[in-house]
């Protein structure tokens, strides 16, 4: 297949859905000679955050010169964005013929009488293939949805990153934060170790799993902490201290509050990693966090007015945003261009992200579970709320609204940041 016959086909798997469960990736992983076993890996789950601590983590290693992988979904432009080697995505020929390749398999599992596979497990079996034949030494891999039941849970890491637990997929990880802390904590493997920064009732179940597992366990404010120390040359300015692991003066390159405790937990999985692997240093993980990107999470485009992209996509999503944007524009008034999908939790959202002061254009993100723009809007309470026929055309109308001295929040799900992101800088 070539790039698009590859579109095609990952279109068609699309229909079927989020089907949890590890039989098919399994067998998939099996006639394919178990590419996932070819490198090390780093798995990262979590409510928020997953990607941005895989980001680091990825960058991390980068700079120390240890060749790796990054593994993430979903993609904000273009599936290429979920295969990174060393910084730089696969090639869409390289990205089509590991979904080719791969497909071989998969045809092998029909014949032999085994459910389809779903889009993400093609994928995540692509990418272990990909990463294998490029002759990555690790791979970070970040989890698809919860954990335990996920496609990518097939690995044994060095280390688990469990960045936080609060509530959400309710549909697939059970109705309480106890349910969605199980399903996180599956990632938790038999004597390796857990870096986390999860509290409460979440905390005591991850910390009752790797017990059982005979994991040790690195709790933020416990084995280490993190304080933000204020924004200097754009960059958050914080202190990790990991104890016996080390201590570490960082300038972040990614903005948000919430970015010091993520940066946090990849500075102590990096520093627990570099116990083992001695290229990983304190500078070269302080040169890393100098640089690294991440897009689409409170992503500053400077002009007139003021663009902040963010991928907020839960009620605690939302609440950071929402602290981040009332943190670097005090008592500045928002003009929000707002898209959710249907399946989330739209009014935790909206009472999370929105006041009463605000402008809210609504707009459809580019998905089929998607929320209209009438629906969205139907929950606000602001000053002025109206619905946008298209993406485009309420970014526009946001703009207008706010002003060239205004800022506009881009915000409410991924599958609205990537075609935001792609109007935004192609213009």
């Amino acid at each position: 297949m070539n790039y698009d016959q590859t579109l095609a086909y990952l279109e068609n798997l699309s229909k079927f859905g989020i089907n949890l469960g590890m039989a098919r990736i399994e067998r998939l992983l099996e006639l394919m000679q178990h590419p996932e076993r070819r490198f090390k890996s780093i798995h990262v789950t979590g409510t928020n955050g997953k990607g941005s601590t895989t980001a680091m983590l990825s960058a991390i290693l980068t700079a120390s010169g240890v060749k790796n992988g990054m593994y993430t979904s979903p993609h904000l432009h273009d599936y290429p964005e979920r295969m990174v080697v060393n910084g730089q995505e696969i090639t869409r020929d390289e990205f089509a013929q590991a979904i080719t390749y791969t497909n071989k398999f998969v045809e092998q599992m029909l014949a032999e009488g085994f459910e389809q596979p779903t889009e993400f497990e093609v994928i995540t079996a692509a990418a272990f293939y990909y990463f294998a034949a490029v002759g990555v030494e690790y791979a970070v891999i970040e989890v698809g949805l919860g954990g335990l039941l996920d496609s990518t849970n097939v690995i044994i890491p060095e280390i688990s990153v469990i960045t936080n637990v609060t509530l959400e997929h309710t549909d697939r990880c059970g109705s309480t934060i106890a349910d969605v802390a199980r399903h996180k904590a599956g990632i938790i493997k038999d004597g390796v170790p857990v870096v986390t920064a999860a509290k409460g009732e979440p905390l005591d179940i991850i910390k009752q799993t790797a017990a059982d597992k005979g994991a040790r366990v690195y709790v933020k404010d416990e084995q280490f902490s993190s304080e933000f120390q204020g924004l200097a040359n754009g960059k958050q300015q914080m202190f990790v201290d990991a104890g016996d692991l080390g201590q570490a003066e960082i300038a972040l390159n990614i903005i948000g509050c919430h970015q010091v405790e993520n940066g946090s937990v990849a500075v102590a999985t990096a520093m627990l990693l570099g116990t083992k692997e001695p290229r990983i240093t304190l500078q070269t993980i302080k040169s890393a966090l100098n640089t690294v990107r991440w897009p689409g999470r409170f992503e500053i485009v400077p002009g007139s007015p003021v663009i902040i992209i963010d991928g907020a996509h839960n009620p605690d999503g939302a609440r950071v945003l929402r602290q981040n944007l009332d943190l670097v524009f005090p008592g500045r008034e928002i003009t929000f261009a707002l898209g959710i999908l249907r399946d989330k939790d739209v009014a935790g959202i909206i009472r999370a992200l929105i006041r009463t002061t605000d402008t809210v254009v609504t707009v459809q993100p580019l998905s089929y579970r998607a929320a209209t723009p009438e629906e969205i809007a139907r929950e606000i309470e602001a000053r002025h709320v109206e619905a946008a026929s298209t993406i485009e055309g309420g970014i526009e109308r946001a703009k207008q609204l706010a002003g060239s001295d205004g800022i506009v929040c881009v915000a409410g799900s991924l599958y609205l940041i990537g075609e935001a992101r792609y109007i935004i800088f192609n213009k």
